[in-house]
């Protein structure tokens, strides 16, 4: 099977027949995704405690699962404009492309058993994304990590999880990874070990 790379427009899924999930009746749970550790240790958990795998036949599972990772414009990774630029905008596009595509790949290693899962990347501001995503799905729950940052960086950067949980329009589970956190032992058949 070959993988085709994910653009700002596609979209993959285990569902069997490739349908719009959103008339399976379940609710919908929209997880955002990044490359951060953060992020996947937030999939990890939300996997173990809400789609956790069983015997056969398997057990229906309460939500279907959504999996959004944002894009950032190449203009924006750039930033401001200057001489060659224009030649840049291609490259870093690409560049762009191929680290969503990682992040959705690995995604689904870490959501192999899930049933109902679609995967998304859409380009623009995390924040927005997400808050969208919530609205397009009508989700009942918005799941993301927390990068830690301290109270000096969050007020520079801005905190995603701050801002979606001031405006999605859901209940909002932010999950935050502990210091030292090491994978229970229970946790590891979840998905495929990575190289």
């Amino acid at each position: 099977m070959t993988k085709e790379p994910l653009t700002a427009e596609s979209s993959g899924s285990n569902n069997n027949n490739d349908k719009p999930a959103a008339g399976s009746g379940k609710p919908a749970m929209v997880l955002g995704i990044d490359e951060s550790e953060h992020s996947y240790y937030a999939l990890d958990w939300t996997i173990h405690h809400f789609f956790p795998p069983g015997t056969h036949p398997q057990p229906q599972q309460q939500y279907r699962l959504v999996v959004v990772s944002a894009k950032p414009p190449a203009a924006s990774v750039i930033g401001i404009a200057g001489i060659g630029t224009a030649e840049l905008l291609p490259t870093v596009e690409l560049d762009l492309k191929r680290a969503s595509a990682r992040v959705i790949d690995r995604a689904k290693d870490h959501c192999s058993h899930v049933a109902d899962v679609t995967y998304e990347v859409k380009e623009g501001d995390a924040r927005n994304v997400l808050c969208e995503a919530v609205d397009r799905h009508h989700a009942d729950m918005l799941v993301m990590g927390s990068h830690g940052y301290g109270a000096f960086k969050r007020a520079v950067l801005g905190s995603v999880s701050d801002y979606c949980s001031h405006h999605a329009d859901c209940t909002v589970m932010i999950v935050k990874r502990p210091k030292h956190h090491k994978k229970p032992e229970h946790w590891r058949p979840f998905h495929k070990k990575e190289a």
